[in-house]
């Protein structure tokens, strides 16, 4: 009998024992960040820009899905019915609006009716740029169709600014808190270490591209104005006044001329769109050619995206204009 109630003791304690080791266990992931207090929101991105950032923020929690992938351009992509579909059980999207991703006006308003559709050229924080027309840029809103009142003149490609990013990167943190506040101070953590990494970025582009600025060159279409604006850079001219439509021959022969007139160090083509133009724009002149890549499409989506991206933009630039 004795020997019995001993046992029932001893197996009592390896059972409380075992359960302590547990608890201890459970807290040790939990405080690691790799145990949440509820499950990561449902989250699409338009754009690989946007898609790379706002899995900055969700890093550790989840992981938000991208739309537009590879060589696809946002000026012309078509919603897979598998996208839709994710669209339709989204909590959250990401996109810059109806000055730029214009495929999406239509899903995201009879798709998502129940999800927080982020706007972000309305964002606070994020500045914006009008869209440049006339001349070497054509009539670029009209070209692109963006007839919408209070969106026709905005150059969309907000996203190439390092202060818009950071901008973005807030807005990502406070609208995913929303959705999951179990998961908040993750996101906030996050939200500061990206916007670290993005000044830090920052510093790195201007020290590369100094010694760049006043070296002119065309771009395939207008989609570098912040990048340019930041760093001081001199484009010169666009190939394409719309990437839905090839440009006239009236207009490549008036490039030529702009390049040989101006001493254009380079033309840049786009992975999008079709590089033959870049050759016909060269003919006859000294300028050399480069490909510029503002989507990252040979990238792997995720979090170090956007950073691999801007790195690519300033190596492109540097080592065609640097010659």
């Amino acid at each position: 009998m004795v020997e019995k109630t001993h046992g029932s003791k001893f197996g009592g304690w390896i059972i409380r024992w075992i359960l302590c080791l547990a608890a201890a266990a459970v807290a040790s992931i939990a405080g690691s960040g790799r145990l949440s207090a509820d499950p990561g929101p449902r989250v699409m991105a338009s754009i690989q820009p946007l898609h790379s950032l706002v899995a900055g923020v969700m890093e550790g929690v989840g992981v938000p899905e991208l739309v537009v992938r590879g060589t696809g351009s946002p000026h012309t992509y078509a919603l897979k019915p598998s996208e839709a579909r994710a669209l339709a059980q989204a909590q959250i999207v990401f996109w810059i609006g109806e000055a730029y991703e214009t495929f999406l006006e239509k899903p995201l308003a009879t798709l998502s009716q129940k999800a927080i559709v982020v706007e972000l050229a309305e964002a606070p924080g994020v500045t914006l740029l009008k869209a440049r027309t006339g001349g070497a840029w054509g009539e670029h809103a009209d070209a692109y169709g963006h007839a919408h009142a209070g969106h026709a003149d905005i150059d969309g490609h907000l996203f190439l600014d390092i202060d818009n990013a950071k901008a973005i990167v807030a807005v990502a943190a406070a609208t995913l808190e929303k959705v999951s506040p179990g998961n908040a101070g993750r996101f906030r953590a996050n939200a500061a270490r990206v916007a670290a990494r993005l000044d830090a970025l920052d510093v790195e582009l201007r020290a590369a591209l100094s010694p760049m600025q006043g070296r002119q060159f065309i771009v395939f279409h207008d989609a570098y104005q912040y990048f340019e604006k930041r760093y001081g850079l001199a484009t010169v001219g666009a190939i394409s006044l719309s990437p839905e439509r090839r440009p006239g021959a009236k207009h490549l022969a008036a490039l030529r001329q702009r390049i040989s007139r101006l001493g254009a160090v380079c033309v840049f083509s786009e992975p999008q769109f079709e590089p033959s133009l870049v050759q016909t724009v060269v003919e006859d002149t000294t300028a050399r050619t480069g490909v510029l890549d503002m989507l990252g499409a040979g990238l792997k989506p995720g979090p170090e995206a956007y950073f691999a991206m801007m790195r690519g933009l300033a190596k492109s630039l540097t080592d065609c204009l640097g010659g």
